[in-house]
């Protein structure tokens, strides 16, 4: 039996402003938003034990700089990373696993040449020294080093596209860490079109790797293989752990070493659901460690990623601290090797991304729906069997807090879709701002949002590019359709043949079921995405009828043209997902411009790889002569994803404005000077 409101809660109701949804004041602002898109490119601990981190700045236009823990609690971070030099690598376009750090030794991949520089972390202002040759222009790229010190080399992925930019060869190499007389990189493993997790032993006597070839990609199906060193740094026998056995299709990811040379990795051999093994060298068999159906991995867009570790407990036992995402939440655990035993971790945190081991510690990429993405320094007992102590070190935006009374609470939502007994999921986030309400007899208008990928998961964290909208009387909704991952391979591969019908299915079943449960008005339902989202978005546009309005960032309008410009590392997903040259046809959104019915905006970065600037400017030129109002907005600079402050900012407040002009019905209260929309203005 529900308990009625107490009297302050009514009189807080009372006193609020009534005002239209959409139209309400907001301090969450664009420049609030864009100024706290920080992103985190990975973490590490130095000799020292401190952490270390790579963060991206849009107020820099995006340059990503290592940063380093202070030595005293109070004081400011230090900058490691010079500010002629930026690290990220562009490594499969998308990058990832851009540094290492062994000891009180740095080497990171420089952006502007993409050659691997080595720098000390013990001498203070040390100059970073290039490792890898200068080929004249930066079309050799590498990711996801290791440090080998029997040989006193770096072992890495490198991407070759002095042949071929579109299909450049990729190996892992062996590069000297000496400053004098730079060598070409030592060719260690080929053959294979993609190669990803070099991961040296203890004693560097064994070598373990992932690899995969078209047409799949790393989840799809892959191999895990461990090679033998010899004493000239050769692999002279190599063995395949898993992913070759035809009882089995498989996605290893992740092989790790343990300080006494036994090798972990993740898998979902079994019931579809990424898990930890061990491999039995003897036997040459894997063993599983704590079978759960949940995900205790995330697909590898990027390189480096790190979603478990080796410690060990007081008495010297193996250890695992992971995580793993169920019912749409992580949850931080310790797995015993020995036991087969799993302790959960009570933290602050529902979603986790990486971890990495310290002194007694963990440090935890993570949030929640309150905490933004940050980096978590949690002390462990001495039996590593609880936390006792949670330390924000790290904040994207540490000024968040301070807007937390305007903050909607998201609401996992599980609705069914178009196929009978198959259900989806999605977070809702309703209008919250303690100012304003609406009057009773005014339903919300919806922006639903469609993740890209598309295989990938929206997590239902705080995001202060949602909370704008709520905090100004939108409703929002974040979908994980099928196809998407954090449910198991059966649920991501439905969308496999079925791009275009499955995602934009359960994207307009999600805006229905809101409808129909009384939560939004039906008449302003507007849509959103980037990338495989802005496709989802655009096809949504097309097909059906149930959005008003949308915005496309980045997205795909022509599949064909997709396919033909595609990089190497996707350019047979899309294969797997579509299907036939007929399906090819009928799902892309620029053959079907007389469907088409309602306003959109599209966004464009111009110096874009992945999805072109043609593909919005076709789209953008058919709708504008069928004679719908459209917009279109390009980048100077941008790639794929906005970078920059000033982007993110205009992206925000102008998809805002276009909606309220053509779908919502109301002024919006901040100033904002709009696009001029073709058919309309």
């Amino acid at each position: 039996m529900a308990s009625s409101p107490s009297s302050s809660e009514t009189t807080a109701k009372r006193d609020r402003v009534t005002a239209p949804y959409g139209s309400w004041k907001s301090p969450i602002t664009a420049d609030v938003v864009s100024g706290a898109s920080k992103s985190l490119g990975g973490i590490s601990v130095g000799g020292d034990g401190r952490l270390v981190w790579l963060e991206s700045r849009p107020d820099e236009s995006g340059r990503s700089v290592l940063v380093k823990e202070p030595e005293k609690p109070g004081d400011e971070p230090v900058d490691i990373t010079p500010k002629e030099f930026a690290v990220r690598t562009l490594c499969q376009e998308y990058g990832g696993g851009a540094f290492s750090i062994s000891g009180n030794t740095l080497v990171f991949s420089n952006y502007e040449d993409q050659r691997l520089y080595k720098q000390s972390l013990h001498l203070k202002d040390s100059p970073p020294l290039p490792i890898t040759p200068d080929y004249g222009e930066p079309s050799v790229c590498y990711a996801d080093g290791v440090f080998d010190s029997r040989f006193g080399r770096y072992v890495a992925v490198r991407e070759d596209r002095r042949d071929s930019s579109s299909s450049p060869t990729t190996m892992v190499v062996a590069i000297g860490l000496g400053e004098k007389d730079i060598q070409e990189p030592k060719a260690l493993i080929s053959g294979n079109d993609f190669y990803a997790f070099p991961r040296m032993d203890p004693k560097g006597e064994k070598i373990a790797w992932i690899e995969w070839g078209h047409p799949n990609m790393p989840w799809d199906k892959a191999e895990l293989w461990v090679g033998y060193i010899s004493e000239a740094g050769d692999i002279y026998k190599c063995v395949c752990v898993a992913g070759r056995d035809p009882k089995h299709v498989e996605s290893p990811t992740e092989p790790k070493w343990s300080p006494k040379g036994e090798l972990f990795f993740i898998t979902d051999r079994k019931d579809g659901f990424w898990n930890l093994y061990k491999w039995i060298e003897s036997a040459n068999e894997v063993q599983p460690l704590y079978p759960l159906n949940a995900e205790f991995a995330r697909p590898s867009w990027i390189f480096g990623l790190n979603s478990y570790e080796v410690i060990q407990s007081d008495k010297q036992q193996t250890l695992i601290a992971c995580s793993y995402r169920q019912s749409g939440r992580s949850y931080l655990a310790i797995i015993g090797v020995l036991q087969m035993s799993l302790s959960l971790l009570d933290i602050p945190f529902t979603d986790i991304q990486d971890i990495t081991s310290g002194n007694n510690c963990l440090y935890v990429e993570g949030a929640s729906g309150l905490l933004p993405t940050s980096v978590a320094k949690v002390t462990l007992n001495d039996e590593k069997s609880k936390s006792i102590d949670f330390q924000i070190i790290w904040s994207s935006s540490p000024d968040s807090l301070k807007y937390q009374s305007y903050f909607s609470l998201r609401e996992l939502i599980e609705f069914p879709t178009e196929v009978r007994g198959q259900n989806a999921y999605a977070f809702f986030y309703p209008p919250s701002n303690q100012v304003y309400q609406a009057s009773q007899e005014e339903k919300p208008p919806l922006l639903l949002e469609s993740h890209g990928g598309p295989t990938w998961e929206t997590r239902g964290v705080l995001n202060l590019s949602i909370q704008y909208w709520t905090s100004r009387g939108w409703a929002f909704v974040d979908v994980n359709y099928g196809g998407s991952t954090g449910y198991g391979r059966e649920f991501r591969e439905r969308l496999l043949g079925r791009w275009g019908i499955v995602d934009v299915d359960d994207c307009c079943s999600c805006a229905k079921f809101l409808v129909e449960s009384g939560k939004v008005d039906g008449t302003r339902l507007c849509i959103t995405g980037g990338s495989a989202g802005g496709y989802t978005t655009l096809a949504a546009l097309a097909f059906k009828e149930t959005f008003k309005a949308g915005a496309s960032l980045y997205g795909i309008a022509d599949l064909n043209m997709l396919r033909a410009e595609m990089h190497k590392f996707e350019s047979h997903y899309i294969d797997n997902l579509v299907g036939s040259e007929k399906h090819y046809y009928e799902r892309s959104p620029i053959n079907f411009v007389e469907k088409f019915s309602c306003p959109i905006i599209l966004f464009q970065g111009l110096e874009d790889k992945v999805v072109p600037p043609g593909q919005a400017r076709k789209i953008y030129a058919a709708l504008k002569q069928k004679g719908l109002p459209v917009a279109l907005v390009e980048y100077e600079g941008e790639q794929h994803g906005f970078r920059k402050a000033e982007s993110i900012k205009f992206t925000l407040e102008q998809q805002m404005l276009f909606f309220a002009r053509l779908v919502g019905h109301f002024d919006v209260a901040d100033e904002i000077a709009p696009v001029k929309i073709d058919n309309f203005d």
